[in-house]
């Protein structure tokens, strides 16, 4: 079901839109609810991270380290 609205849109951004809606062979109404859809769209949900989130550089060190300290790991 449709809601009809009165908008006053100012002369100079109606022109743009009229001539938007001629070169792309669309309405005016159809732009229009598609930059509503755009901008208040819900927000997507984020890849999953998998790989560090800072990249390496240099030498990793071992994996488990048995014989080291973590805090000498930590803060070196």
């Amino acid at each position: 079901m449709a809601v009809r609205t009165t908008v006053d849109i100012p002369e100079p951004l109606h022109d743009r839109l009229r001539q938007r809606a001629e070169r792309s062979g669309t309405s005016i109404r159809s732009l229009i609810v598609r930059a509503i859809e755009e901008t208040y769209a819900p927000p997507k949900k984020g890849r999953r991270v998998t790989g560090p989130l800072i990249p390496a550089k240099g030498k990793r060190g071992p994996r488990y380290p048995k014989d080291e300290n973590p805090y000498d790991l930590i803060f070196s």
